[in-house]
């Protein structure tokens, strides 16, 4: 899986010279040009050797964060990769102590800093690379300010909350081809979708014209309702800092603790759930971008949630395609996985890629069932994101995938908030009302 660098990205670099990336409204601030968005170089990175360690700051240790360190000190512990985590960072002072103690009680003669700032945590010359698992309105900021810093980045999904956000995040990947920046939609590790990858591009399926993919589950008192901790502010956890490029907020720890509940902090459904299984469809797919977006749904059993538990997607790319997505948290009973080709299907609700030839190609094409292996998604989508920082190859999660993603969420959500369906430019880099 192999990230390609298009030629967009020169029509890119001149646009944003002249200012003339611009996307439509975001729903918790003003819309606002790039041309006050800086695009920073980064310093040359050289590949590490194989003896010596490479050194990870964590910065977001809660939930997502703590599961990453958690996994990370098992693979440390196993030696699949010489590697230690040696800065931690989180402006909840509970969480922040608690990662200390497993990193340090886990990790034999390591020192591992704390910060309550990330930035001085990337104003370390011996961190290598951070992998960033604060919530999603940090993600755009904290990247950008590590990628200026030197430091390759793991950022966990969505890539960023708005595309403005995203498309900052292109470009700034587009001036600096030398770092790396790993997307943590770990479905990208699934075989299956790099076989179907092969299929469509060998011309197998012929064209592809209409794919269908989903995420639903279902729980009795709603979704994402996790915990309140025993924090406020000025006592364990700094608020202001929290809410950082949103702005200041009154104090309420269900935004603070619940989050993906509530439109101006996070997409829901669209961003949270339903980017794992669009990823590696627009993968496979290879579509191009993202042209028109529309989704219906609403709130019909969460009402608590300002976020909608249902939502359906309907998506036409460049390239002559389709795509159907159904997110639910209020009914686990999902689509099947596939996608539709003009002489055969492909099948992949299961680990493995089936082919059926469509009835009057069944004389000219096999069925076929190409066997994947099993793999532990995400620690593997790590473990590829660090052997990269290491040899300075390609990741399998890019930028220029993420932001095609990015693309579909944030229209979608626009679509879910003030109705009608969406366009976007691919040459202008441009979304606007259908």
């Amino acid at each position: 899986m192999k990230h390609s660098t298009p030629s967009r990205r020169e029509i890119l670099g001149s646009a944003a010279a002249a200012g003339a990336l611009v996307v439509g409204p975001t729903f918790a601030s003003p819309p606002r040009s790039e041309d006050d968005r800086p695009i920073p170089k980064a310093p040359e990175k050289k590949p590490i050797p194989a003896d010596q360690p490479i050194r990870v700051g964590v910065i977001g240790t809660g939930g997502m964060g703590g599961g990453h360190l958690r996994s990370m000190m098992g693979q440390i512990e196993k030696k699949e990769e010489n590697f230690q985590v040696v800065a931690l960072c989180d402006v909840n002072e509970p969480r922040l102590r608690g990662a200390h103690e497993t990193a340090t009680t886990r990790q034999e003669g390591v020192e591992v800093g704390t910060y309550a700032n990330y930035t001085e945590l990337l104003a370390r010359d011996d961190v290598d690379c951070v992998l960033i698992a604060s919530p999603e309105h940090w993600h755009a900021k904290m990247s950008i300010d590590a990628i200026a810093a030197g430091k390759d980045v793991y950022c966990e999904k969505p890539m960023t909350l708005r595309l403005d956000e995203a498309l900052w995040m292109y470009r700034t990947m587009a001036a600096n081809p030398h770092m790396r920046l790993q997307v943590g939609t770990q479905y990208m590790m699934r075989s299956k979708y790099a076989e179907a990858k092969k299929l469509i591009a060998d011309g197998v399926i012929g064209h592809p014209t209409f794919s269908q993919t989903s995420y639903c589950r279902n729980s009795k008192n709603g979704e994402w309702h996790y915990g309140l901790e025993d924090v406020e502010p000025g006592r364990g956890i700094n608020w202001d800092a929290w809410c950082g490029p949103l702005g200041p907020r009154d104090w309420d720890p269900k935004v603070c603790f619940r989050w993906r509940r509530y439109k101006d902090f996070s997409t829901g459904i669209i961003g949270d759930l339903l980017v794992h299984m669009m990823t590696p469809m627009v993968y496979a797919l290879d579509r191009g971008w993202p042209v028109r977006v529309s989704a219906n749904g609403g709130h019909y059993v969460d009402k608590d949630m300002e976020n909608h538990d249902q939502v359906n997607l309907t998506v036409d790319f460049e390239a002559e395609h389709t795509m159907v997505v159904a997110g639910s948290t209020c009914n686990e009973k999902g689509l099947e996985t596939l996608i539709r080709g003009h002489r055969a299907n492909l099948l992949l609700g299961s680990n493995n890629c089936v082919m059926q030839p469509e009835r009057i190609w069944v004389d000219d094409i096999d069925e076929r069932t190409i066997n994947c292996p099993r793999v532990d998604e995400q620690p593997q989508l790590r473990m590829n994101w660090l052997q990269c920082v290491r040899s300075r190859e390609e990741n399998v999660s890019p930028v220029e995938l993420a932001t095609k993603v990015m693309v579909i969420v944030d229209l979608a959500t626009r679509a879910m908030w003030e109705g009608g369906s969406y366009r976007f430019d691919p040459e202008t880099m441009t979304a606007s009302k259908a």
